[in-house]
């Protein structure tokens, strides 16, 4: 399980850093100004729908269906389930896409009703976003052939697509001279990697012999399973969108820049969330899936032990790094071109409050495989509803006094009901049963975090002062020694607790 946790969260891994670099070009290019915040906007309504009816939604319910295929029927009978749900798909994904192109000055009107007053903002965003939403069209189609292929335990080609979102803005980016404006770069760029991705991931699963083929659609009694369970899983996706939707609206009545010190601060914020909760979500949940399918319900308890380990250990130092030197890093990595002092100060500010939910978002995957790998998608949903009433009635608490930290603060927020509400619902249930030393390991990797994140606070305006004339980078430099400093302390605090405490067996 750990070598395919570590295969997937190292091509997530590369998927992050190369898209650090994608983000280091749009700021030094676009910068955090209304041209940046048209194009957040047309790269988040396609990704809202995809999150929606793609990853979320249809892992949640597919994922366990086409296991549970395989396990009790043959691989002809899971190809033609796949095959039939491939071209359902393809024909819900064409409808949307024909209905979106000619309203989409409504749909940006609605879920960016601040642009109106800028008619300027308005129209580059209605005609970026019209430019980057076939891309959703490619990507519902590579999440199914991933998780075909997840379910054979071939993870690499689908962890490895995103790299091409990438490398394709970057590659954009550099020949923007062709476009009318770099933004509308940008959102080619978004466009041509959908289909890229999709080639991609069509090869893998060709090879693998999981490729889905365009079939007449028939509602038989494995599709309307999967239907089934789908329902409650768009529902449950549909609320954690509708949070994401009201951070659009709400950012758009917010000064210029808002968006962009969301979009900024997500990003470094994703790092985690991409190679930790969905390298180990991804692996977990076709993992316990098979398992209690085979009646193996302990195999399946320490699976998911391992995993909630293995997220804590990972995820903390990020967590740590981001409430004790956010700004530092923000400006480190985004500071030049157009991109300013103020707008680094505006992005570190969201890039704490999110920080503050990081263990709560990462763990999130972890509890829900419990119910998801028993074909129960519906309480994760109610979950996921209640989060989200709770998430939303924050924001609009929080966002006139607090800008875009307040929308941030609300999601983690959120975030920690969420994850508290699955883990007593599993236990209640007597579907998770937690390690009892999992509390042990807590602890001693709490203290580690503290003592890393506070270290390199102190350390950060200190290396700042002395390499104020060092002629290459001195944020990146400063930041750079305080990080290798603080994970010097962190690693052998953790590791050597772990281990003189017995607990490293969780981590194996």
């Amino acid at each position: 399980m750990l070598r395919k946790i570590l295969s997937v969260g190292g091509f997530t891994l590369l998927s992050r850093m190369s898209g650090f670099v994608r983000d280091i070009v749009l700021a030094a290019v676009l910068g955090a100004g209304p041209m940046m915040d048209a194009f957040s906007v047309a790269l988040r309504l396609p990704n809202h729908f995809r999150t929606i009816f793609g990853e979320g939604a249809f892992n949640q319910a597919y994922i366990p269906a086409y296991s549970r295929i395989r396990q009790q029927a043959d691989q002809a009978t899971a190809t033609l389930f796949a095959n039939r749900v491939f071209s359902l798909n393809l024909i819900v994904q064409i409808a949307l896409l024909a209905l979106a192109l000619p309203f989409m000055p409504e749909i940006v009107r609605m879920l960016a009703p601040g642009f109106v007053n800028d008619p300027q903002r308005f129209e580059l965003a209605v005609s970026l976003t019209r430019i980057t939403f076939p891309y959703l069209l490619f990507i519902t189609l590579v999440t199914l052939l991933s998780a075909n292929l997840n379910a054979v335990d071939k993870f690499a080609a689908a962890a490895a697509a995103p790299i091409l979102l990438n490398l394709s803005l970057i590659a954009a980016l550099t020949v923007a001279f062709l476009f009318p404006s770099a933004a509308y770069a940008a959102a080619w760029g978004v466009a041509i990697s959908g289909l890229l991705q999709w080639l991609l991931v069509a090869f893998a699963a060709s090879r693998a012999g999981v490729a889905a083929a365009v079939t007449r659609p028939r509602l038989d009694i494995n599709v309307k399973a999967f239907l089934k369970a789908f329902g409650p899983a768009v529902i449950g996706s549909a609320g954690v969108q509708i949070a994401l939707f009201a951070d659009t609206i709400i950012a758009s009545l917010l000064p210029a820049g808002a968006y962009s010190a969301l979009y900024y601060a997500g990003g470094l914020y994703q790092l985690p969330i991409g190679v930790i909760a969905i390298g180990v979500g991804t692996v977990l949940l076709p993992t316990m899936s098979r398992l209690i399918a085979a009646g193996d319900l302990s195999g399946s308890d320490k699976a998911q032990n391992r995993a909630v380990a293995l997220t804590i250990v990972a995820a903390a130092p990020f967590a740590a790094a981001f409430l004790a030197i956010p700004e530092l890093i923000v400006s480190a990595l985004f500071e030049r071109g157009r991109f300013d002092a103020a707008a680094s100060q505006a992005a570190g500010a969201v890039l704490f409050a999110y920080a503050i939910g990081l263990p709560a978002i990462v763990l999130i995957r972890t509890q829900v495989s419990t119910f998801q790998a028993r074909g129960d998608t519906t309480t994760p949903m109610i979950v996921s509803l209640c989060a989200i009433a709770a998430n939303v009635g924050l924001k609009l608490l929080l966002w006139r006094d607090w800008g875009a930290p307040g929308l941030a603060l609300a999601t983690a927020a959120g975030a920690w009901i969420n994850v508290v509400l699955l883990f007593v619902l599993g236990v209640r249930r007597r579907w998770a049963r937690p390690d009892r030393h999992l509390w042990g390991l807590v602890v001693i990797t709490l203290a580690g975090s503290v003592i890393a994140g506070l270290a390199a606070r102190v350390l950060a305006p200190v290396l700042l002062t002395a390499l104020a004339s060092f002629p290459v980078q001195p944020r990146l430099v400063a930041l750079a020694i305080a990080g290798l400093v603080a994970a010097g302390l962190y690693v052998p605090i953790v590791l050597g607790g772990l281990k003189a405490a017995g607990l490293l067996r969780l981590l194996r």
